[in-house]
């Protein structure tokens, strides 16, 4: 068994199943593998955050969820640029932010109108990193 994300023809993932390739050759629509435990091009052991010894399992990125995009060029899944200043990391298929997240043990949220702001106004970028509070 293996998981398949079904795809529409904007390229988005519709939904998510497990199947035998046989059974996914008699549906209609595109199906397009996608594989568990591969997040940011590497394939990790089950529940873990250890990467597995056989990295051929990481197929296209990312696993592939609802509404995530399916890039025929890249072979890959990723989500919706999340803020305009984000920048696609070619080798993962993650979006990134513009400036590196404080180095802490705090929590960070991006602020992209602070950003834009700061870009406008030639200010402190870095202050688009607000901390969270609970």
């Amino acid at each position: 068994m293996a998981h398949y994300a079904k795809i529409n023809d904007e390229n988005k993932v519709e939904n998510v199943i497990v199947a035998e390739q046989d059974f996914i050759d008699t549906l209609e629509g595109t199906y397009i593998q996608t594989s568990y435990n591969t997040r940011a091009g590497v394939h990790y052991q089950p529940d873990t955050d250890i990467p597995s010894e056989d990295q051929s399992k990481a197929l296209r990125k990312n696993f592939a969820c609802v509404d995530m995009i399916y890039d025929e060029e890249r072979d890959a899944f990723y989500t919706e640029r999340p803020f305009d200043s984000y920048v696609l990391n070619e080798d993962t298929c993650v979006w990134q932010p513009p400036l590196p997240k404080p180095d802490n043990v705090k929590k960070w949220g991006w602020n992209e109108e602070v950003y834009q702001a700061a870009l406008r106004d030639s200010t402190d970028t870095s202050l688009a990193w607000e901390e969270i509070t609970d």
